[in-house]
């Protein structure tokens, strides 16, 4: 009676804010593409409760956590609920700027959906992951999508290859409430379009751009001396993701972004990096048909 998912992460290809909301959030215009670095999530029924293990220890394992808080508003809006084992182990790292929080919520919300006597329907499920945060709203598809509004208005789009990329994080994290406060808004509307990238899909240094780097960088500045370093060695464009810290470059193979890769322990040896590549397809939730054992629940 268990059941293991693997929620990848993301990158943004471009992060553009656009204008502060009244709400205190901000509107945004974002190319979301998923990636290969994967957590393992183990999902176990239970005759009762709630338990959270996770193997990191920076992860909270009670109601501060946004898997615990997925389970949680699932049982409150569905009206079921069953008591459930859960164990988190990170393969993405924490407070990185890729997702991984948001990616394994998602992850459960997709299981117990699969799993209970009258399932939501899409709309009703996804308004349930905005509740919870703009991007868990994304990775119930884990497809690429630009986001607008708070990041939670989804355009899923076709055509963007497979990049292979090297991701290197500092040993740091950067709170994202901070980075986006201490942002000064000029932009007001999108400058990147989605064509602008479809039409040299092979070619998407100019569509590079985030508008938290800069704040960012002024903190942190060897996020800048990281971007610099990829370039140097021959990534096509290279940007930080999210709010940080992790930079990506984008490599015209896998086998150049791993030569380059074997330079990064006498570089930045303090950091975590990966090779891997951005994933094209949809990832909404991996070993879905092997939940056959819910079967029991619904009765």
């Amino acid at each position: 009676m268990k059941v293991s998912v693997n929620p990848c992460a993301k990158i943004n290809l471009w992060l553009e804010v656009l204008r502060k909301r009244p709400d205190g959030y901000h509107d945004l215009s974002t190319l979301m593409l998923p990636v290969g670095i994967r957590d393992r999530l183990d999902i176990e029924t239970c005759s009762q409760g709630l338990e959270l293990r996770c193997d990191h220890p920076e992860v909270p394992k009670d109601e501060r956590n946004l898997v615990w808080r997925a389970a949680e508003a699932f049982f409150r809006r569905s009206g079921w609920r069953i008591g459930l084992r859960l164990h988190l182990m990170k393969g993405i790292p924490v407070g990185a700027g890729l997702g991984g929080g948001s990616a394994d919520a998602a992850a459960l919300l997709n299981v117990l959906n699969a799993a209970a006597p009258e399932p939501l329907p899409p709309e009703a499920l996804h308004a349930l992951a905005r509740t919870l945060g703009a991007d868990v709203a994304f990775f119930l598809q884990g497809r690429p999508a630009l986001a607008t509004g708070v990041g939670d208005r989804l355009q899923p789009v076709s055509g963007v290859p497979q990049y292979p990329v090297l991701l290197i994080k500092p040993p740091y994290g950067v709170p994202a409430a901070w980075a986006y406060g201490s942002l000064k808004l000029t932009r007001g509307e999108s400058r990147i379009k989605i064509h602008m990238l479809l039409a040299s899909p092979l070619n998407p240094a100019s569509c590079l751009e985030n508008d938290l780097e800069e704040v960012v960088v002024k903190a942190y500045p060897d996020i800048a001396v990281i971007k610099g370093w990829l370039l140097r060695n021959g990534a096509v464009g290279a940007l930080m993701t999210g709010s940080g810290p992790t930079v990506f470059g984008i490599f015209e193979t896998v086998d150049h972004a791993r030569a380059v890769a074997e330079r990064i322990p006498a570089a930045w040896g303090r950091c975590w990096w990966v090779v891997t590549t951005t994933l094209n397809g949809p990832q909404p939730c991996q070993d879905v048909d092997r939940i056959a054992f819910w079967g029991v629940a619904k009765g």
